[in-house]
């Protein structure tokens, strides 16, 4: 009953801003054509990098769904540094995931998390624009790390917005299948972390650059969406592990996959590969390292802030908003509900 009871508050404060954080994507995914996408990107220097990095930010893809896009604006124009920039900013944080993390582990691990992930992309793209073009790129298909057709963009052919309708049904209906399976999973490992793991027992083994490079060195080969990522990460703060290493979770989990490295290597090449890689793990483990240092200096508790923010919102607006969300989740229902 206890695990119940912990699952249930984790689903019903995440549920209001995962659902907000839908619309939200799909609000994004009707109304910003690829074909400007590839404009901002164009060119291989240090400003294409950046505007690569922010633009990915908010876009609803996750980490496989971010490759066929990433290699799209490749052949189009787009630099190796924008390209591997945007692949590693597009899944690492979006609109969901940024109001879930405000809201599980608070204001200040959002703002940390998408400081973190936008340092990762601009250093990785800066080193791997410095490598060598491959002579024939190959695109190789994402295999099935997605749930559903929402690892493609409806509008890649034509390079226009997709429409409202378009949009949304891309957002409650793709986007969702693609993280409910996920979201669930987070929610429950969560609950089995906050109910049955003591504070202390993972404490014992936080803290210090090993821990750290343990936790990259688990996340960097999973597939798990930035969303989902959130409240096992929230589990594991409140099971004790330090916020630093939730953070490198954050980090490394979502924005890169099995599949992320094998078509970034064939795409771009071994040396490529290599970089990314080594890129990634340190970036996300230094972030992580400061980020512990600076809560040591000055005291803040975002466990603390989290729980100030989780008491916002009425509990009525947060069974609705959970209401929908499982609604909308079931196929054969979303379908008779929304038509798509």
């Amino acid at each position: 009953m206890t695990l119940i009871f912990e699952l249930m508050q984790i689903a019903l404060t995440a549920a209001p801003w995962l659902l907000l954080g839908l619309l939200i994507a799909g609000l994004i995914k009707a109304w910003l054509p690829e074909h400007l996408l590839q404009r901002w990107m164009g060119g291989r220097s240090l400003g294409s990098i950046v505007r690569a990095a922010f633009i990915g930010m908010p876009l609803p893809l996750c980490s496989c769904g971010a490759i066929p896009t990433a290699i799209a604006l490749h052949r189009g124009g787009a630099g190796r540094g924008p390209t591997t920039s945007f692949l590693i900013s597009t899944p690492g944080v979006g609109v969901d995931s940024i109001l879930l993390t405000s809201v599980l582990l608070g204001p200040l691990m959002a703002v940390v998390r998408v400081a973190g992930a936008l340092v990762t992309a601009i250093v990785t793209g800066l080193l791997v624009g410095f490598t060598r073009e491959t002579e024939t790129p190959v695109l190789a298909t994402s295999g099935g790390c997605c749930a559903s057709s929402g690892c493609h963009t409806p509008d890649s052919d034509t390079g226009e917005p997709v429409g409202l309708k378009a949009g949304l049904r891309y957002a409650f209906s793709d986007l969702l299948d693609d993280i409910s399976t996920w979201m669930f999973a987070g929610l429950l490992l969560a609950g089995v972390l906050v109910t049955l793991v003591p504070p202390d027992t993972l404490a014992y083994y936080s803290g210090g650059l090993l821990a750290l490079v343990l936790m990259a060195v688990v996340g960097i080969p999973l597939y798990i969406c930035a969303a989902a990522a959130t409240p096992v990460a929230a589990g594991l703060l409140l099971a004790g592990i330090s916020p630093g290493m939730a953070l490198v979770f954050l980090l490394a989990g979502p924005i890169t996959s099995l599949a992320t490295l094998a078509i970034l290597r064939r795409e771009l090449g071994s040396s490529a590969l290599a970089v990314y890689l080594s890129s990634v793990l340190a970036v996300t483990v230094l972030v992580g390292w400061l980020f512990d240092t600076v809560l040591d200096m000055t005291g803040w508790n975002p466990v603390e802030q989290a729980s100030e923010v989780q008491e916002l919102l009425p509990v009525w607006l947060e069974w609705s908003a959970l209401g929908i969300l499982a609604l909308v989740a079931i196929r054969p229902v979303r379908k008779r509900l929304l038509g798509f």
